[in-house]
C-alpha cells in the first residue's frame, strides 16, 4: 500500500485528537477502560445533576480514514465477517491474548479473538462497555 500525501499544511498544529463518546452505563464504561484497559485518569469533572466526565489519557493518538473497501477488508481479516460499525477504536498492547481475557473478565464481548494480520499484528476484536467496537492489537515486529 503506497502512501500519499495531499493539501497545504495548516498555519497551525493539532496538539491533542480526543474522541468524545456518550455513554449510557458511565460506571460501566470506566470500570473497563480506566481499570480493566489500564488507561490513566487524566481528569474527571461532574456538574448539576448526574452530568458527569472523565478524560482518559490513551498514549498516541491517530485518525485512520478507511474507505468502505478497506473498513470490509479489515472485518474479514480479523472476524471473517462485516461486524464494525462505521467507527471502533483500536488501542495498542503488550500482550494481545492476555488483555483481550482481562478484557472480557471486565464486561466485554470477544467478537473474534486475537488472530494474526497480514500486516503482522494480533489484533482481537471486542463489544466493550458503552456500545464501543473495539480492536486490541500487539504488533509482532517493531
Amino acid at each position: 500500500m503506497g502512501a500519499r500525501r495531499r493539501g497545504a499544511a495548516m498555519t497551525g498544529r493539532v496538539r491533542q485528537m480526543r474522541l468524545i463518546v456518550e455513554v449510557e452505563d458511565f460506571d460501566a464504561a470506566v470500570a473497563f477502560f480506566r481499570d480493566a484497559l489500564g488507561l490513566p485518569e487524566e481528569a474527571a469533572f461532574s456538574g448539576d445533576g448526574d452530568e458527569r466526565v472523565m478524560i482518559l489519557e490513551a498514549g498516541r493518538a491517530t485518525l485512520e480514514l478507511a474507505n468502505p473497501a478497506h473498513h470490509r477488508y479489515v472485518d474479514d481479516v480479523e472476524v471473517g465477517r462485516p461486524v464494525a460499525p462505521r467507527f471502533r477504536i483500536a488501542f495498542e498492547v503488550d500482550d494481545a491474548p492476555a488483555r483481550t481475557a482481562e478484557a472480557t473478565a471486565a464486561g466485554a464481548r470477544v467478537v473474534a479473538p486475537p488472530t494474526e494480520t497480514p500486516w503482522r499484528s494480533l489484533n482481537a476484536r471486542l463489544d466493550a462497555p458503552g456500545d464501543l467496537h473495539v480492536t486490541l492489537f500487539e504488533e509482532l515486529e517493531r
